[in-house]
């Protein structure tokens, strides 16, 4: 008995050796997250209507292939469009901001459905009655949406909380509860996971709204994904108006925030045009970091 032990010693000191190869590599994971606002459908648009989009739109979200994409500006027959498109690689969350149901735009929020599990999901509206579907708060001109999700990660079994939305283009005062609101319920709803926020701040980088999501001084406060990363791509704003705006007054307002063991690796702005035509007034934003499953 004590001749086979060992000889089976040096079995066991590989499997053990295979194994902790197998914890190193599973312990660090590439996590891609997009942020974009895809234009609601808007006949006035004319030639950069829906109509004319659709396909590239979906293109791109397919071509970046990012395992969480939060999406803004979604009417219910775009997000019908993006899923006969895009549904066989991603799992959506998200209603529609005027009745929690199917109208009006959605702040719709696309995951992995090979790398994740969706364990939980669910939406709010930026008012002081957060849980009354169609409730608009403060002085905003328009009704305003979350909607998060935690993700389960199916190699590592690790989750994550996802969350994407849009804030008022008026409203100060909507703005800032709004944000307020959110790093609560985030707060609330993140335990010791992870965090990405995505969404259309219609705030500049200078503006107390993105202070107030990445002070050190805020409680939970979250990281800009643009400021931590040590490969910037692309322009400094993200809204043209469809190329129209003049270089000087176009600005940054969408953003990818992070919190918890997530260390970014790039950052970009993207963008491209098509034979002249952008996928949207609003650029795409991507952001590649590493996930440190192994953390407790």
């Amino acid at each position: 008995m004590k001749k086979l032990f060992l000889m089976l010693l040096p079995l066991l000191a590989i499997a053990c050796s295979g194994n902790e190869g197998k914890e190193q590599t599973t312990g660090n994971q590439e996590l891609k997250v997009m942020s974009f606002n895809i234009r609601y459908d808007n006949p006035g648009d004319s030639l950069n209507n829906w109509k004319f989009r659709a396909d590239r739109v979906a293109d791109a979200i397919l071509f970046y292939n990012a395992d969480v994409v939060g999406t803004q500006e979604v009417l219910s027959n775009q997000l019908a469009d993006l899923k006969e498109r895009i549904s066989d690689r991603y799992g959506m969350v998200g209603v529609g901001r005027e009745d929690g149901k199917e109208q009006g735009e959605y702040a719709a929020l696309w995951y992995k459905k090979d790398r994740f599990e969706l364990c939980d999901s669910g939406n709010f509206w930026l008012s002081q009655t957060p849980e009354v579907a169609g409730s608009m708060g403060w002085d905003g001109a328009c009704v305003r949406i979350a909607s998060w999700a935690v993700l389960r990660d199916k190699e590592s079994a690790k989750e994550l909380l996802a969350l994407n939305t849009h804030l008022d283009h008026v409203g100060q005062v909507a703005r800032r509860e709004g944000i307020t609101l959110i790093l609560d319920r985030v707060r609330e709803l993140r335990g010791d996971r992870p965090v990405v926020v995505t969404g259309d701040f219609n705030s500049t980088p200078e503006s107390d709204v993105v202070a107030h999501i990445t002070g050190d001084s805020i409680p939970g406060h979250l990281t800009n994904t643009r400021t931590a990363s040590p490969l910037v791509y692309g322009p400094s704003w993200s809204y043209h108006e469809f190329g129209k705006l003049p270089l000087e007054e176009r600005v940054l307002i969408d953003y990818i925030f992070v919190g918890g063991p997530l260390t970014v690796d790039s950052y970009g702005v993207l963008a491209e045009t098509n034979d002249g035509r952008w996928l949207s007034d609003h650029c795409p934003v991507l952001a590649t970091m590493t996930w440190d499953t192994a953390a407790k």
